[in-house]
């Protein structure tokens, strides 16, 4: 496999299996993201969405930040998604990845001590018809 230049979103309940490179998987039912390394090595990066986490951006193309360090897989690639591009980023240190691993287990046990907002049933559904009726299927890829 080639390393993988852009990448479209796609509503999903569920993901597939298997994942197709080029697609981010976004489930709003489990504030969850999930593609293929973009370096092309086929393992499959899983990115949950929070406000401590990652953030998904949609205008037309999708970002997600912050950068994904995949650095317990094999490849230890590491990219941005912006705006439906991927760029790659600088390596990290062995250091550097046990710093961002201590700063996002500070950030993680930050929002878990704050208010959380009620979930409705059926809203994240209305949320995933609205987002098909204005990104409907046969515009993804």
């Amino acid at each position: 496999m080639s390393t993988v230049p852009s990448i479209v979103p796609e509503f999903v309940e569920s993901f597939p299996s298997p994942l197709q490179p080029g697609v981010l998987y976004v489930s709003v039912p489990y504030s969850t993201a999930a593609h293929l390394c973009c370096c092309g090595c086929g393992n499959e990066v899983v990115t949950p969405l929070s406000r401590s986490q990652w953030v998904l951006t949609l205008d037309g193309r999708v970002s997600l930040r912050p950068s994904i360090g995949n650095w317990a897989l094999p490849c230890r690639s590491h990219y941005i998604i912006e705006r439906g591009q991927v760029q790659w980023a600088r390596t990290f240190t062995e250091s550097q990845i046990r710093t961002n691993r201590e700063d996002d287990r500070r950030l993680l046990a930050q929002q878990r001590t704050e208010p959380q907002p009620t979930r409705r049933s059926g809203f994240a559904a209305a949320i995933v018809q609205a987002l098909h009726r204005i990104w409907p299927p046969k515009w993804r890829r």
